[in-house]
């Protein structure tokens, strides 16, 4: 069985049929012939059994493929069938959470039972009207609050008597036309929301007490400086357009007594929209205020 067979070609085909001597040997052509095919047959049956136990060995396992085809036929069936399960099933609705109004415990007939209750609920607060309040737009010209706080110190220095809002005004206008030719200022400080912050000033430290228009001058010259240092548009401004010969010794501790007293308010002013809108709101009332009933 282990016997290595070789075979070359021949010169002539009577060489194979014939031995060394010419004469036809059958008997030995057969034998050869026979242990040729059962050598082949042999080898091919070793060949076969040794591949099917390589492959046994290598893959025991059916195919990832196979199995997970199979995984999702499963899948869909059980999906399947509980898409038919919630077809079949009957809808239930959970009720919905609806606000209860509050009814007086008085007995009413059914028509006052639903009036009363439509409008309890109708004055129920929303939660949108607690964290955002109603807004309110006022609208005013420049020109009409500068006229709204000249009325207003003129109504506080009721002493005055002489003393109308055209020269308050006129006092406001002189210092920002200054600082504009003098080069300070690139555009005017006249504003609304700066004669807002104005008014907040001089309405504090303005007094009744005041009985004279150079002392009233002064202190609202005082009120204009810091308003410009507060709330305009350069670092710095001069000094001498916001002093006079009335308020030049006090001048600081005026400006030191206003910064002590409202430095709160002006950062409020400037942080809490709904106070700067009352504070709008007050100038803009000032104007529509009598003169004569404070005088």
């Amino acid at each position: 069985m282990g016997t290595v067979l070789s075979f070359s070609p021949t010169a002539s085909k009577g060489a194979v049929l014939d031995d060394g001597n010419g004469i036809n040997n059958n008997e030995g052509t057969v034998k050869r012939q026979s242990m040729l095919v059962s050598a082949l047959v042999w080898t091919k049956s070793v060949a076969a059994s040794s591949k099917k136990k390589s492959a046994k060995k290598v893959s025991p396992d059916p195919p990832a493929s196979q199995v997970s085809n199979n995984q999702v036929e499963h899948l869909n069936q059980e999906n399947h069938k509980k898409s038919q399960q919630s077809e079949s099933e009957p809808k239930v609705k959970a009720p919905l959470a609806v606000p209860v109004p509050t009814v007086p415990t008085q007995s009413l007939q059914p028509s006052q039972t639903t009036a009363v209750t439509i409008l309890s609920i109708k004055k129920q607060p929303s939660r949108l009207s607690v964290l955002s309040p109603r807004r309110v737009i006022i609208q005013a010209s420049t020109g009409e609050l500068l006229r709204c706080l000249g009325d207003f110190l003129c109504r506080r220095c009721y002493k005055l008597k002489e003393l109308s809002s055209g020269e308050v005004v006129l006092w406001f206008r002189n210092v920002d036309r200054t600082l504009l030719i003098q080069g300070w200022q690139d555009h005017g400080f006249i504003t609304p929301a700066n004669l807002v912050f104005v008014y907040l000033l001089c309405k504090d430290i303005v007094t009744e007490d005041i009985d004279s228009a150079s002392e009233l001058h002064g202190t609202f010259l005082s009120c204009l400086y810091l308003a410009y240092s507060y709330m305009g548009n350069e670092i710095s401004y001069p000094l001498k357009p916001f002093v006079i010969e009335a308020n030049e010794d006090v001048f600081w501790d005026t400006a030191l007594t206003i910064i002590d007293k409202m430095s709160a308010k002006m950062l409020q002013l400037n942080s809490d929209p709904h106070f700067f809108t009352e504070v709008f709101q007050d100038l803009k009332e000032e104007g529509d205020r009598d003169n004569s009933v404070d005088r």
